[in-house]
């Protein structure tokens, strides 16, 4: 793998793909696109139509790459870009369903944090397998970072809504890992 001077060579290779070159293009794409797909993973199933989703992305990040005023991370800009795309997917195939629900106060109050030795493979295995609007809600508030608030504007929910979706999506995740490690440990 090729280890570039990041912040050099981003602003050239932006400043190149801005005007069409294909070759900069590519490199960017090489640069970004595993963990891309990563992103896109986290939401989307199946493999392939993660990365048809991240193709999709990047042909976005190339042709709105004006946009791109270099102000903040060109990374999160493109990560920002493949978590709409990834949501634009879920949409279309009509698997997103959120159910407006009454808020649940305190749900950090809720949860309870269980120690784990599974493999991330494993973790990603039990997330996959939440309802879409969970799964979706939770990627975006613990992995990416999102408030409720940008949630609920994103997924065009309310924000108890959202606030509820994590609530049930941890508990069914609590309850997997707690399985699970009844399971590794009674066969240990």
């Amino acid at each position: 793998m090729k280890v570039i001077s990041l912040h050099k060579n981003y602003k050239k290779l932006i400043s190149k793909s801005k005007k069409g070159n294909r070759k900069a293009q590519y490199e960017l794409y090489e640069l970004f696109a595993p963990k891309m797909l990563s992103v896109c993973r986290q939401y989307i199933k199946s493999l392939e139509v993660a990365e048809e989703v991240m193709l999709n992305g990047f042909l976005k990040v190339f042709s709105h790459l004006d946009s791109f005023k270099s102000q903040g991370s060109f990374e999160g800009w493109i990560r920002r870009i493949m978590v709409n795309e990834a949501i634009s997917q879920l949409r279309k195939k009509e698997k997103l369903l959120l159910k407006e629900e009454a808020e649940i106060e305190n749900s950090k109050d809720h949860v309870a944090y269980i120690e784990t030795s599974l493999e991330e493979n494993e973790i990603q295995k039990m997330i996959d397998a939440l309802p879409d609007g969970y799964k979706t809600v939770f990627v975006l508030y613990a992995v990416e970072g999102y408030k409720h608030s940008e949630i609920a504007e994103l997924l065009q929910i309310s924000e108890s809504t959202s606030k509820t979706q994590l609530f049930k999506a941890r508990k069914i995740l609590q309850k997997m890992i707690s399985n699970e490690n009844i399971l590794s440990y009674g066969t240990h």
